[in-house]
C-alpha cells in the first residue's frame, strides 16, 4: 500500500467525499443511489459525531472508490474509527449491511446480543460489534434508527443533479440487499 493519512473531514473534503459516496454506492443496492445525499445531510444533524467523521487520503483523496475497492483500505479506515470510538467512551457499533462486508471486522448477527429493532424484530443486515466486551451482555435492546436515515427522494433527486448523469442499471447486489435488510433471523 501506499502510504496513507487518516484525518477528520474537513468542509474543503465535503464535495469530493459525496463524489466519492456516489460513485461508491451507484447502481449498488438499488437504481442509482442517494448514500451522497445522506452523507450531505448528516453534517448538519445532531446524531452526527464530526470527531468520527474520516477520510482517508493514498497519495490524494480516496474513499473508497471502486477501483479502489478490495485492497485493505476500508478495513484500515474502519480499524482507525474503531479505535477513535473506543478513545470517546462509545461501546457498540450498530450498523446495517451485508454481513459479508463486516463479519470479518468483528460485527455479529444483531441477534447474538439481543439487539433488536420494534417488535422483536431481527433484521439480517443489522450487525452489531462491541467496542468493550460485555457492554450488551444479559439485556434486551432496542435499536432506533435517527431521523437523517429518513431521506425525502425528490430533494435526493435533486441533489444528485449537481454531479455528472450517470445511468441507472438493475445489478443482482439490488435483490440480494433487499433480501438481506427485508429478512429477520429466528431462533
Amino acid at each position: 500500500m501506499s502510504e496513507i493519512l487518516i484525518r477528520n473531514e474537513k468542509e474543503s473534503d465535503h464535495k469530493i467525499v459525496e463524489y466519492i459516496t456516489r460513485e461508491a454506492f451507484w447502481n449498488l443496492h438499488g437504481l442509482g443511489c442517494d448514500e451522497h445525499y445522506l452523507v450531505h445531510l448528516m453534517r448538519d444533524h445532531e446524531d452526527f459525531v464530526p470527531k468520527l467523521n474520516y477520510v482517508m487520503e493514498v497519495n490524494g483523496p480516496i474513499s473508497i472508490l471502486p477501483e479502489y475497492q478490495r485492497q485493505g483500505y476500508s478495513k484500515k479506515l474502519l480499524e482507525y474509527s474503531f479505535e477513535k470510538a473506543v478513545d470517546m467512551g462509545f461501546e457498540v457499533i450498530v450498523i446495517f449491511g451485508s454481513p459479508n462486508n463486516y463479519l470479518g471486522r468483528g460485527f455479529l448477527s444483531c441477534k447474538k446480543y439481543n439487539v433488536c429493532i420494534e417488535e422483536d424484530i431481527y433484521p439480517t443486515a443489522m450487525l452489531v460489534k462491541e467496542l468493550k466486551r460485555g457492554s450488551l451482555e444479559g439485556k434486551k435492546w432496542v435499536y432506533s434508527e435517527s431521523e437523517v436515515y429518513h431521506i425525502d427522494e425528490e430533494k435526493a433527486l435533486k441533489f444528485d443533479e449537481q454531479f455528472e448523469p450517470k445511468e441507472k442499471l438493475y445489478r443482482p447486489s439490488h435483490e440480494e440487499f433487499y433480501i438481506l435488510s427485508h429478512s429477520q433471523v429466528l431462533d
